[in-house]
């Protein structure tokens, strides 16, 4: 499985959730931080707190209803209709 480490030393390794041609999803142990990646804009959405909390039931919620659709997707409608696109700042 795959991981990302962030840069500060205050987040911990988040490990790879789901990923597709577009998207990517990492997710912190607890599931309480995850970091989006819009990557053919180099987008990252780190989402934490409130964020992270909605993002979880958001993500969990889209999983249920639709559980044949792809990584690209689930991730696809979180960005676009979900909102989450502009928590977005420029990363890898």
């Amino acid at each position: 499985m795959s991981t990302f480490q962030p840069e500060s030393d205050d987040l911990p390794a988040l490990a790879l959730l789901a990923e597709g041609v577009e998207f990517s999803l990492f997710a912190s142990e607890k599931k309480r931080i995850y970091r989006l990646s819009f990557k053919p804009d180099h987008q990252v959405a780190l989402l934490q707190g409130e964020d992270g909390a909605r993002f979880q039931t958001d993500h969990a919620t889209l999983v249920a209803q639709f559980p044949n659709w792809t990584a690209d997707q689930t991730l696809a409608q979180l960005w676009d209709q979900g909102g989450y696109s502009w928590l977005a700042t420029e990363g890898d």
